[in-house]
């Protein structure tokens, strides 16, 4: 996608199994800026591993023309929807390179994503190995900054670390539209799951109304997050092995005083 996941993945990658055996798809949307396109082969390069440019938009429009995408709706009816199906086209393009080759392929969502849902069940969720799935948003970006610094060079080009975290799925669209900012975001959730505090024990440092936001997403996600493929424990209070919580069940650890009742 041009992001900051999907470079630290790949450097993963070609450290872990060598560039030769690495290979990415590029998968451009009719949202993806140029600048995405050109980060994501200049890193290719830098890594020297194999690439190729898949644009989705033939299938997405394909999809479109269909009723039930998009034929009869309204603007106002598609919305998320449109969005998450660009992702579930590129999951299924990913699975299909996977079949055709006996790949294994790397899911790239963080652990400040998957902790609220801000992922995309079969879309960028497919995969057989989850590799940043117990790693927070902001230290995805040291990590690059550590391969960048282990090169004497920037491997992942600037523009990358630099540009506000998009998943480039509607127009001007960008995460923070729909997250708190990831500084604010991962510190509540080290302090939700990895201290286990409460609600009122967080709210002591950042925003309560965010906290109990935080929160009720943490939870509410928990059915995303069975889902997931396995990946690399780094905590420990990884989701699954180090933090087993109930799916289905009205369960509220923190209620009634942080939740007001509310279910999840």
């Amino acid at each position: 996608s041009g992001g900051i996941d999907s470079a630290v993945a790949s450097c993963l990658a070609a450290k872990a199994l060598g560039p030769e055996n690495v290979n990415v798809l590029l998968m451009p949307s009719r949202y993806s800026s140029d600048h995405s396109v050109s980060d994501s082969w200049e890193l290719a390069r830098n890594l020297g591993i194999q690439a190729e440019e898949v644009p989705i938009d033939e299938v997405h429009r394909a999809y479109e023309s269909t009723r039930v995408v998009g034929k009869d709706l309204e603007e106002s009816q598609k919305g998320l929807a449109d969005q998450n199906l660009q992702a579930r086209i590129r999951g299924a393009m990913v699975m299909i390179r996977s079949n055709q080759h006996g790949w294994l392929p790397l899911a790239t969502g963080n652990k400040s994503e998957l902790a609220v849902g801000y992922c995309t069940l079969y879309g960028d969720m497919a995969g057989g190995f989850a590799v940043l799935c117990d790693v927070l948003k902001r230290d995805v970006y040291a990590v690059a900054e550590y391969f960048n610094v282990s090169a004497g060079r920037d491997i992942i080009p600037r523009s990358i670390l630099e540009k506000p975290p998009s998943a480039e799925l509607a127009p001007n669209q960008f995460d923070q539209d729909s997250l708190p900012p990831y500084d604010i975001l991962d510190g509540i959730l080290e302090g939700l799951i990895e201290r286990e505090e409460s609600v009122e024990e967080v709210s002591r440092i950042y925003p309560q109304e965010i906290v109990e936001w935080t929160l009720k997403k943490l939870d509410r996600n928990e059915f995303k997050r069975r889902q997931m493929p396995p990946g690399i424990k780094l905590t420990r209070r990884a989701f699954g092995s180090g933090r087993r919580m109930p799916m289905a069940a009205r369960y509220e650890k923190y209620a009634p005083q942080s939740l007001s009742g509310e279910t999840p």
